[in-house]
């Protein structure tokens, strides 16, 4: 009997490859180098193997069972021997390539998610002045995991709305995908509530001899003691409220019952997103929120931080709009060294304004949130050709827009068949050691990694997450490196002679899943593919 079919996954043949060996600890890691990939995929190694049987020798019979391995979303078993390094396991890599590159079973459903849905606070955007680029990069993060989240299937709600006509027109440059509107009556009856409220509250102080425009004072320590809540910052003690924070309040809590009235559920994650140096205050505002809405909701606020921005060799505080331009500039130049004099019309006007959003975002969400951010504005520090760049990945993505463009224009000439079903593609012609990289280190796990990068543990203890976002441009980073050293390499598109079509037919199936696989993850990005560059 085969083993199961399905679309095989990463986690699923590790712990299909766990259980063979009859043990309880995870034993086995994927390869990903192309060294080791020459010669095995899984390995159990040695020093792993000593620990769990005697001697390190590996019984025959389990051996036999791993050879055997099968089921749902889990890769075949070509063979499995005991070397010097472990117990190596090479897959069937033809049929990894049917099931990876044919049609597609539907969408697997969303996992790693537990009920319910995700407010994401970004309290950046009720600054009054120009967004800078510490304020850039929390918006940034907010934008990209919120699209993440949906990828998973978990409904997202996104605050405060967008006013500020300023940033709105950086935003809309940086594709930010952000609701905009303006404060309604239902706004400012949440309001007033907020302030009765107030007047009810034992943590609330006499209204005598406040400053002007301080509705009250609040003793935020004695709550956080009252209530034995950890994690908040000691130094928070007395808040004077105004009624802008109030108003800051009532539009989260308003966002909370639209969410929970427009059926997403009535569980209900709620997440700032803020730079380091703005969490003393929105702690303040989530105290006082706690104080005076006690419920679930206001329970469940965890903090997602991101490390300080610096800015090397400012001639003064940069805004975003001008952090912006000088990259669009910057770009713009670039883009000539390397492609000569570009035309002015509108196409490479998009296509400079697409190349600065990616490359921007690129800088922005490649480092972990939770750590400092240097950004250098010297003109030396953008580049078309840099691997670890947006506009590198930009690059790569147009390059198979190009190979498929070029392949359509010699169908229609005459000069290749079409592309037969890929129920009639011969996947034994896929033998260079760059293909099966692309499938097994990219194809293969991209699903988990989208998955990975979009949990929030909002049920853990403290007041702190972390979010693993940067995996999606470090992936598109790698990716594009592997990409462009395997198609530097490799002539997709050879002679139009009959005995090389079933190679030329097997590596578009493969380039063509690539590009849709490059396509996704941009999408996270609220980036376009490019059709050129």
């Amino acid at each position: 009997m085969e083993p199961g079919e399905g679309r095989p996954g990463v986690a699923a043949t590790l712990r299909a490859l766990n259980a063979a060996l009859g043990r309880p600890a995870a034993l086995w890691v994927k390869e990903s180098g192309a060294r080791n990939l020459r010669h095995r995929d899984f390995l159990a190694p040695r020093a792993a193997l000593t620990a769990a049987f005697p001697g390190g020798q590996v019984p025959a019979d389990v051996v036999a069972g791993v050879r055997s391995l099968g089921g749902p979303g889990v890769l075949w078993v070509r063979g499995c021997q005991q070397t010097p390094a472990g117990l190596e396991v090479q897959v069937r890599r033809p049929e990894a390539f049917r099931r990876l590159l044919g049609p597609s079973p539907g969408p697997a459903p969303a996992v790693g998610q537990s009920a319910g849905w995700v407010l994401l606070h970004c309290p950046a955007l009720r600054s009054p002045a120009a967004l800078r680029p510490r304020h850039l990069r929390t918006l940034l993060l907010a934008d990209h995991l919120a699209q993440l989240l949906r990828t998973q299937g978990v409904g997202v709600c996104l605050v405060p709305a967008l006013a500020e006509e300023g940033n709105r027109e950086v935003l809309r440059q940086l594709r930010v995908d952000w609701p905009s509107g303006s404060a309604g009556s239902a706004l400012s009856d949440a309001t007033s509530a907020l302030k009765r409220a107030l007047g009810r509250s034992p943590c609330v102080t006499g209204t005598a001899t406040l400053p002007e425009g301080v509705i009250c004072k609040v003793h935020l320590k004695s709550f956080v003691e009252q209530q034995g809540l950890v994690g908040y910052d000691p130094n928070l003690d007395v808040l004077l409220v105004t009624e802008g924070k109030l108003q800051s309040l009532a539009e989260l809590q308003q966002a909370v019952l639209q969410g929970m009235a427009g059926g997403l559920g009535n569980c209900c994650s709620i997440v700032h997103v803020v730079n380091c140096e703005d969490e003393f205050q929105q702690q303040q505002l989530d105290l006082l929120w706690r104080i005076l809405d006690p419920g679930t909701h206001t329970t469940l606020q965890k903090y997602l931080v991101c490390g300080p921005v610096k800015v090397t060799n400012p001639s003064s505080p940069i805004g975003a709009d001008q952090y912006f331009q000088l990259r669009k500039r910057q770009m713009y130049e670039a883009s000539v060294m390397k492609y000569g004099e570009l035309a002015q019309d509108e196409a490479w006007t998009e296509v400079i304004d697409t190349l600065t959003a990616a490359a921007i975002r690129f800088e922005m969400l490649s480092t972990a949130h939770r750590s400092q951010l240097t950004l250098n504005l010297e003109d030396s520090s953008i580049s078309t050709k840099g691997t670890k760049s947006g506009a590198f990945v930009m690059y790569n993505c147009a390059r198979l827009a190009t190979l498929f463009d070029t392949y359509q224009r010699a169908v229609e000439q005459g000069m290749y068949p079409p592309l037969p079903p890929v129920s009639e593609l011969n996947f034994s012609c896929l033998r260079e050691e760059g293909e099966w990289l692309l499938l097994f280190n990219y194809l293969l796990p991209f699903p988990e990694v989208l998955q990975q990068a979009a949990e929030l543990p909002t049920s853990s203890k403290g007041i702190r997450i972390t979010a693993n976002t940067e995996a999606v441009c470090k992936f598109l980073i790698q990716l594009s490196m592997d990409f462009s050293s395997y198609y530097n390499r490799v002539h997709v598109l050879g002679e139009p002679l009959p005995h090389l079509f079933d190679q030329m037919f097997a590596r578009l199936r493969l380039l063509g899943a690539v590009r849709e696989m490059f396509r996704s993850a941009l999408a996270t990005l609220h980036l376009p593919p490019l059709s050129q560059i």
